[in-house]
């Protein structure tokens, strides 16, 4: 469902641009409101949410998918965590879907994807990685990198229920804005993924907007 917002990017609270293959890490308080912009056009900003007062309490797909009886999100999406309650919701969207089955790129899923000499390519569980050891103030580790959702990326379903890695459907300046339900963290890797489609082979920046209740 497309729907824009009222909300003007020079009245944000912040603004920060997270380079192709860097991470955002950081706390929205609940009632804020925050957009990932994709600057350029069919990038994926592989995103984690975590309870910021018990990262233990986590966006759960699976809570989220069978709530909603959607396997995509889009505005008016509800993000549950694991214990089935409301984290975030989605207030505006100007592409129109995103995936939350597709999972994030990885230096396995790279080799098994796409050849063994992938091995060694930038992956977005590599950026989450570094996020958790420069910002031990989170009290993130391994174990939290679990479900994520990929915002702008085009992961078909298909008629024998299988997946599908599709050219993107976002396009320059489209977004995607929630509203914290409560004090959440959220966790970044703007994907460097030269290999996937999503981004036309082409990695590019994204900003990051956060708004005051």
């Amino acid at each position: 469902m497309i729907i824009e917002s009222s909300r003007r990017p020079e009245e944000a609270a912040l603004r920060e641009v997270v380079a192709a293959g860097d991470y955002y890490l950081g706390k929205v308080n609940a009632g804020q409101y925050f957009r990932i912009l994709d600057l350029e056009g069919n990038q994926a900003a592989d995103t984690l949410f975590f309870n910021a007062d018990n990262p233990g309490e986590r966006y759960s797909a699976t809570d989220t998918i069978r709530e909603q009886g959607n396997v995509y999100l889009t505005a008016g999406s509800v993000l549950r965590s694991n214990d089935n309650r409301p984290m975030l919701e989605i207030v505006a969207d100007t592409c129109g879907r995103h995936d939350t089955l597709g999972g994030a790129c990885a230096t396995e899923s790279n080799t098994v994807r796409y050849d063994l000499e992938k091995r060694c390519m930038h992956a977005c569980r590599d950026s989450w990685m570094l996020a958790i050891a420069e910002r031990p103030e989170f009290a993130l580790s391994k174990r939290d990198i679990t479900h994520n959702i990929n915002f702008f990326m085009n992961v078909p379903v298909t008629e024998a229920g299988g997946l599908t890695f599709a050219d993107g459907i976002s396009g320059a300046g489209k977004y995607v804005e929630l509203r914290a339900e409560m004090d959440v963290l959220v966790l970044i890797s703007n994907c460097p993924q030269l290999n996937n489609p999503c981004n036309a082979y082409n990695p590019t920046p994204i900003e990051f907007l956060v708004w005051e209740a």
